[in-house]
């Protein structure tokens, strides 16, 4: 299955998760996104957007966990997943361009 996690790159870019080789995706609180988060799957292929003016997907990640309690989630109802780097992208795909894209036509996250 493919998913995308968007972040701000000013907060944790793509270059960060490939310094890292691995992170914990916490504190996902949109209902839709964890709904998403959720139905990931250890191995799954996630491509990795960068929000704010970049507005574009930057690399290809992979679910390197089943999803698993936000242990920064007080209220215990919240998931996490860990995250780590595949390969950055030689030109990041505009948020234009995908859409412009029948393919991604059904991407929910789009």
């Amino acid at each position: 299955m493919n998913w995308l996690i968007k972040e701000e790159p000013t907060h944790y870019s793509f270059d960060d998760l490939i310094r890292d080789g691995r992170t914990a995706w916490t504190g996902v609180r949109n209902p839709l996104a964890q709904k998403h988060l959720q139905s990931m799957r250890k191995g799954d292929r996630i491509f990795f957007y960068h929000t704010g003016d970049v507005k574009s997907v930057v690399g290809v990640a992979k679910a390197a966990s089943a999803p698993y309690p936000d242990p920064a989630d007080k209220m215990g109802k919240l998931y996490a997943i860990e995250v780590a780097p595949v390969r950055g992208l030689k030109s990041p795909v505009t948020l234009a361009a995908i859409k412009a894209d029948k393919a991604f036509a059904s991407f929910p996250l789009v």
